[in-house]
């Protein structure tokens, strides 16, 4: 199973670290390897590739300068590796240049009906359109405005709108035993997040001992109904081996929590997607309503459906930039994000809030920079699925060819940065690579699933040079992590 062991929670903080400075591509052969004088980095990679654990593996590896674009050092340079994360450079690069650095996703609330005494006579609704942001507290600010609106009851339905996306909900590749958790959370266009991860359409389910004998305390945040918590665990006595489990039934939003948990020990916590987003954040949002001290009339319903042409707005909230948004996406490797930037460049694109249509700008931004369309297969924007293909060689050259976009800065912020502990700094690779010279100068996207492992993206010699590097394994016995860092760390002891 891919899970990420979650840290306590940060707010997102506006410290980022700017790794070296811009460079512009000239005309080069980029496919041409580059002179001599890298000779003893290549002999160190090729002492280095001998290792068991990359023989036993199918290995595509490219390194390449950034001030050129020349190849360097490669190795099955051609062979089609299963990507996994790093497909995400391709996704994140497609949006930037879709969508652009200050898009924005909206959300608005609305009616049919007019106030009357403090009686909406009509129905409530709340129209998503792609926000990945949307968290409770902003749901208590709808409500709060409504209030100020003079609003003191409802009399007609709640009603969520995400006909802004189609209603397929899980991308191709999605396995049945990832679909209960935040990582593969089904997709919609109106959807909500338990925290400042952003990780939509998922709730944090935690259990913790309570009394010795006695049941766990389970708690959701946020708090909603749409879950069924069945809790099969038990508090026992200090010192006992903790067995506490969280899952979700496939396909039912039933949450069984079984095990025991010790006294004194912390518990458990899960990110547990819902079934349905739309609904969950309906449901949060009419918790919210309530109590605010808004009433609902006993014939009113939670419903999911279309927004009226002749419907007026009564408030609305933008997102955060992309460019801010960008940060927890590549940071921390979010699939959502991943799958929901794909279907609005779909929308904004063409019109359609689907896959296909969002897949389909993602492969014609490829066809624009120069990437070989045939040696790209990919079924989503996440990179969960296996069937997902590509080459170091194409990889590299996203990377290379990146350099010269308007928005190359961003792009790099995004990307995680060897060994450093901040969380909205080092990502996925905050507990990789932590000594010199590797630690700070490694900037990189990492990819994994079961037997894949994957990192690209720009090293730092000992000389300053910027060497672009991609490393994609698959079909490994045991973990190639340690090799891939050794890798690594040799660009950046090499001068």
């Amino acid at each position: 199973m891919r899970r990420i062991w979650r840290k306590p929670l940060v707010s997102i903080i506006a410290l980022f670290i700017v790794i070296g400075s811009v460079f512009f591509p000239v005309t080069v052969d980029s496919n041409v390897e580059a002179a001599t004088s890298y000779t003893n980095l290549k002999n160190t990679i090729n002492n280095i590739m001998m290792d068991s654990r990359m023989r036993n593996a199918s290995t595509s590896v490219t390194i390449r300068k950034a001030s050129t674009g020349e190849v360097v050092y490669q190795y099955e340079a051609d062979k089609e590796i299963t990507p996994a994360s790093s497909l995400k450079l391709l996704t994140g690069a497609a949006a930037l240049d879709t969508l652009g650095e200050n898009y924005r996703f909206s959300t608005a609330v609305l009616t049919d009906g007019k106030v009357r005494n403090g009686i909406l006579n009509g129905n409530l609704y709340i129209r998503g359109q792609g926000d990945p942001t949307l968290l409770k507290t902003q749901l208590n600010s709808f409500a709060d405005s409504l209030v100020k609106q003079g609003i003191k009851q409802i009399s007609g339905n709640l009603v969520g709108d995400d006909t802004w996306f189609d209603t397929v909900r899980l991308s191709a590749g999605i396995l049945e035993e990832d679909e209960p958790y935040y990582y593969a959370a089904p997709i919609s266009a109106l959807t909500l997040s338990p925290n400042d991860d952003f990780d939509a359409g998922s709730v944090i389910v935690e259990a913790k001992p309570a009394t010795n004998g006695y049941a766990t305390k389970v708690t959701l945040t946020p708090l909603t109904s749409v879950l069924q918590v069945v809790n099969n665990s038990k508090t026992v006595p200090k010192g006992n081996k903790s067995t506490l489990k969280i899952t979700r039934q496939v396909g039912a939003n039933k949450v069984v929590i079984t095990g025991n948990s010790p006294m004194g020990s912390s518990g458990a916590k899960e990110w547990i997607s819902v079934t349905n987003p739309t609904l969950y954040t309906l449901d949060v949002f009419k918790r919210s309503i309530v109590e605010k001290g808004i009433t609902f009339a006993t014939s009113s319903k939670v419903l999911q459906g279309k927004t009226p042409e002749r419907a007026h707005t009564l408030l609305s909230r933008k997102s955060m930039p992309l460019k801010e948004l960008i940060v927890p996406f590549m940071k921390l490797s979010n699939n959502t994000h991943a799958e929901m930037l794909a279907k609005e460049m779909g929308k904004v694109t063409y019109g359609v809030g689907s896959w296909d249509a969002g897949l389909k700008v993602m492969r014609e931004y490829g066809d624009s920079i120069g990437l070989d369309s045939s040696k790209w297969n990919f079924e989503d924007a996440s990179g969960m699925s296996y069937s997902n293909k590509t080459t170091s060689g194409q990889l590299s050259h996203l990377l290379y060819v990146v350099r010269s976009e308007p928005w190359y800065n961003t792009y790099m912020k995004s990307l995680p940065i060897a060994g450093e502990p901040e969380r909205f700094i080092g990502g996925t690779l905050r507990n990789r690579l932590k000594m010199a010279p590797a630690k700070g100068n490694i900037i990189a996207k990492t990819g994994s699933l079961e037997n894949i492992k994957s990192l690209a993206g720009y090293a730092k010699t000992k000389d300053g040079e910027t060497l672009i590097f991609t490393i994609l394994t698959e079909n490994a016995k045991t973990s190639t992590i340690p090799v891939i860092d050794q890798i690594a760390t040799a660009i950046t002891n090499f001068n």
